[in-house]
C-alpha cells in the first residue's frame, strides 16, 4: 500500500457516485453535467458494469461513449474513477465458456440473467478480465481525467463444481504439500473420510449429513485466496501501464465476508467501502463500525467511501426499501468524514429508468432535481468545498488516535459459521457488533486490529468470538499481557487452532492460563432464556463451569443458570498477568450491562473515555493543518458543547460553549479537549 501522501489526489473532498454514461441519451447526459455543477460534484465513478457496453462481442470494441463521457467530464472538473467492469460478464462470455458460469454449493449451474456470473477459479474468466483490464488501461492510462483504478466491484463471488475442484486441488496441494499432512490436519479417520488420492476431493458441495469443519474451513480460505488473485491480476496490469495512478476496489460491508481484507488492503492504494446500514439509531452505530473498520485495514489512514444511499435503504427481512430521515444522509456522512474518509460518493447518480436496481435510491432521484434529496445532495455538496483539509491525512501519526482495539479476524467469522458448534449464538459479527456498539455509546474510539499483525500500541484489546487462535497468535496475545497490555476474552474463544482441532484440558484454551481459568464445560442457554448475575448484569445465550485459577471474581451465576453451574459459580473474572490484566466473560452480556463492564475494563486499563456519551457522537481527526473535533448530535434535543477554535462549517470563531441542533453537526478546527452538557 502506497501512503496517501505520495498518490497524486485531488487536494478535495470527493463528492460525486456511480455515473453511468452508456445507458442514457445526450440530452440527459448534458443535463447531467449542469446537474453535477449545481451539487458541487467533484469526482463520478464511470464503467462498473459497462463490459458489454465497451465489448459487444469477442474482441469488437467500442470506445465513443466513454471517451465523450471522459472528455465531458474533465472539461467540466470533474475527476474519474475508471472501474474495470469484470464484475458483470457480458452475455457472449457465458455462451463461449459455460465452464466459467458459477456453480452453487447445490449443485445447480447458474445461467447468465444477472451481475457475477462467472466463476473466479476458471481459466477462461481470468484471461477475459485481463484482457479488458489491459485494454482500458492502455487507451485511459493518460486521460487527464483519471483520478483512481477501481478493480472490480464487490468482490465476493464464491463457485463449486469441477472448475473449482481443480483449482481447490491445487491450492491444497501447495498448502498442504502431501495427503498425509492434509489428512492428518483434518483428521480425515473420523467418519472414514481418508484420501487417498487428491481426485477424490472436491469443493465441499451439499452432502449428506455434516461435512468435516476442517475441509470447510479450507475451502473458505481458498475461495479467499481465488478472489485475491483475481485483483492481483489486474493490479499487475495497471501498475505497469499506469504506475502513478491509485488503486482500490470496493469492500462491501457488513456481511459480505468472502475474503480477507487484511490481505486485500495489503495490496491496495487507498480502501475503499460501499456500505448501506440499517435504519433507525442502530444504523448510526453501524456507520461508526464500518468507519473504524475502514480506516484499521488502510493502516489508520485515510479511505474512501465509495458508494452509500440517499435515501431509501433496503430491509431484507421486512422486504421492503425504507426512506432515511431528512438530514440523515448529511449525519452520516460527517460520522464517514470523522473517522477517516476523504470523500462521500454514492451508488448512483442518477436513477435508471429501469433494471434489477430501479428504486435503488440516487443522487437525482427519478422525479428529478426538483426534489427532497437532490436537494439536501446539493447543499452537502456545497457545504464540503469548506472542508478540503479532510481530504489530505496527517503529516505522520494516525488519522484518528485510538488506544482500544477489537480483534478482526476472517478464519475466526467462517470458523463460527461451522455448524454443530455448542450454540448458533456464537455468530462473529454480531458479538463485534455489540462490543463496538456499547465502546461507541460510550465515546470510546475504537480501531481493528489484525490478530497476526503487531497490536503492542494498544492498551486493550478486545477478543469476542475469536474460536480459531494458533499457536503464533497464542503466543502474541500472551506477550502482549506480560508487557502490560489488557485483554477482555469472551467465551469459546481459542478453543481450538487455526484447523478447527480442539485444544485439550481446558476449553477457551489459548487463553485460560493467561485469564486464570479453567472452563471445564459449556452450558448454552436457549433462545430468550437468561441469567442473573450477582452484579445484577444479566447474561444469555451461553454460560459455562468457570473453575478460578488465581483470577478474582468480578461476577457470579445467582439465578437462572444450568443445572451443571453451582449458585455463586465465577461467571465475569478479572486476573493479574505478568504486568498486564486478563478480563474474562462466560456468558453473553448486552445493552447497558455490557457498557458497565467495558467501561470498568477500559478505566483499568488507563483510557480515557470520550465526553460524549449518549446522543453527542465526538471524534477528533487529524490532518495535515491540524486536528478538527467533529460534534455529531444522533438527538432530537439540543446538545450544548464547549469549544475554542473555527467552526467551519459556518466560518465562525467558538470561544466557549455553543449549540448544536437536534440532528446537526459542528466540525471545529481546535486543540483545547472539548466538553458538552445537556440543556
Amino acid at each position: 500500500m502506497t501512503s496517501i501522501e505520495a498518490l497524486r489526489l485531488p487536494s478535495r473532498v470527493w463528492f460525486g457516485g456511480d455515473y453511468n454514461p452508456e445507458q442514457w441519451p445526450d440530452a440527459v447526459l448534458i443535463e447531467d453535467i449542469d446537474l453535477m455543477a449545481q451539487a458541487s460534484v467533484n469526482t463520478a465513478t464511470v464503467g462498473v458494469f459497462s463490459w458489454a457496453a465497451l465489448e459487444p462481442r469477442p474482441g469488437a470494441y467500442d470506445f465513443a461513449w466513454l471517451d465523450e463521457a471522459m472528455d465531458r467530464l474533465h472539461a467540466a472538473g470533474i475527476s474519474v474513477i475508471l472501474a474495470t467492469p469484470t464484475a458483470s460478464p457480458p452475455p457472449w462470455f457465458s455462451r463461449l465458456h459455460p465452464e466459467a458460469l458459477p456453480v452453487t454449493a447445490d449443485g445447480v449451474s447458474l445461467l447468465h440473467g444477472s451481475r457475477d456470473t462467472y466463476n473466479p477459479a476458471a481459466p477462461a474468466y481470468r484471461e477475459a478480465a485481463r484482457r479488458i483490464t489491459t485494454v482500458l488501461a492502455e487507451r485511459y492510462g493518460d486521460h487527464p481525467a483519471l483520478t483512481m483504478w477501481h478493480l472490480h466491484n464487490e468482490y465476493g463471488t464464491v463457485s463449486y463444481g469441477p472448475t473449482t475442484d481443480i483449482a481447490f486441488r491445487a491450492w491444497l496441494q501447495r498448502v498442504y504439500g502431501d495427503l498425509d499432512a492434509l489428512n492428518s490436519t483434518w483428521n480425515t479417520a473420523f467418519w472414514s473420510q481418508v484420501y487417498s488420492s487428491w481426485d477424490d476431493i472436491y469443493a465441499p458441495q451439499k452432502t449428506q449429513y455434516l461435512h468435516n469443519p476442517a475441509h470447510l474451513l479450507d475451502f473458505k480460505r481458498f475461495s479467499s485466496d481465488t478472489l485475491l488473485d483475481c485483483l492481483r491480476d489486474q493490479l499487475a496490469i495497471v501498475k505497469e501501464i499506469t504506475p502513478y495512478v491509485p488503486t482500490t476496489t470496493n469492500f462491501m460491508l457488513p456481511t459480505w465476508h468472502h475474503y480477507d481484507e487484511w490481505d486485500f488492503a495489503r495490496e491496495l492504494d487507498v480502501v475503499s467501502i460501499d456500505h448501506y446500514p440499517e435504519d433507525g439509531p442502530s444504523g448510526d452505530a453501524q456507520v461508526a463500525l464500518a468507519a473504524d473498520l475502514a480506516r484499521s485495514w488502510a493502516g489508520r489512514r485515510p479511505w474512501l467511501l465509495m458508494e452509500q444511499a440517499t435515501s431509501l435503504v433496503y430491509d431484507y427481512a421486512g422486504g421492503r426499501m425504507l426512506a432515511k430521515a431528512p438530514g440523515r444522509m448529511r449525519r452520516n456522512t460527517y460520522q464517514y468524514l470523522a473517522r477517516g474518509s476523504f470523500g462521500s460518493m454514492f451508488f448512483q447518480w442518477r436513477a435508471p429508468r429501469v433494471g434489477a436496481e430501479f428504486f435503488h435510491s440516487a443522487m437525482v432521484p427519478h422525479v428529478g432535481s426538483d426534489s427532497r434529496v437532490f436537494r439536501e445532495i446539493r447543499d452537502l455538496g456545497a457545504e464540503l468545498t469548506r472542508l478540503p483539509e479532510l481530504a489530505t491525512g496527517p503529516v505522520e501519526g494516525d488519522v484518528v488516535e485510538a488506544r482500544v482495539a477489537i480483534v478482526w479476524d476472517s478464519t475466526s467469522w467462517w470458523a463460527t459459521e461451522t455448524r454443530m458448534l455448542p450454540s448458533d449464538d456464537v455468530g462473529y459479527l454480531p458479538a463485534v457488533r455489540r462490543i463496538h456498539e456499547a465502546l461507541w455509546r460510550s465515546g470510546v474510539t475504537v480501531d481493528f486490529v489484525n490478530p497476526d499483525a503487531d497490536f503492542t500500541s494498544y492498551r486493550l484489546v478486545l477478543i469476542p468470538s475469536m474460536l480459531a487462535v494458533s499457536e503464533t497468535q497464542r503466543e502474541a496475545f500472551t506477550r502482549f499481557v506480560e508487557s502490560g497490555g489488557h485483554l477482555a476474552v469472551w467465551y469459546l474463544s481459542g478453543s481450538t487452532d487455526e484447523y478447527l482441532r480442539v485444544r485439550p484440558g481446558t476449553y477457551s484454551a489459548a487463553f485460560a492460563d493467561l485469564a486464570g481459568v479453567r472452563i471445564e464445560e459449556h452450558a448454552p442457554l436457549r433462545e430468550g432464556e437468561t441469567v442473573l448475575l450477582t452484579d445484577g448484569s444479566r447474561g444469555s445465550a451461553w454460560s459455562e463451569v468457570v473453575q478460578l485459577r488465581g483470577a478474582d471474581q468480578i461476577a457470579a451465576y445467582a439465578e437462572g443458570a444450568p443445572s451443571v453451574i453451582a449458585s455463586g459459580a465465577p461467571a465475569i473474572t478479572r486476573n493479574v498477568h505478568g504486568a498486564g490484566i486478563v478480563h474474562y466473560f462466560s456468558t453473553r452480556v448486552e445493552d447497558d450491562d455490557l457498557a458497565r463492564h467495558l467501561i470498568r475494563i477500559v478505566d483499568d486499563a488507563g483510557v480515557e473515555t470520550g465526553a460524549f456519551p449518549g446522543d453527542v457522537e465526538s471524534v477528533v481527526r487529524r490532518t495535515a493543518t491540524g486536528d478538527l473535533t467533529f460534534f455529531i448530535n444522533h438527538g432530537e434535543r439540543s446538545q450544548t458543547v464547549s469549544a475554542t477554535g473555527r467552526e467551519l462549517l459556518s466560518d465562525t470563531d467558538v470561544d466557549g460553549e455553543f449549540v448544536v441542533a437536534p440532528g446537526d453537526v459542528a466540525v471545529v478546527r481546535i486543540d483545547a479537549s472539548p466538553e458538552v452538557s445537556r440543556k
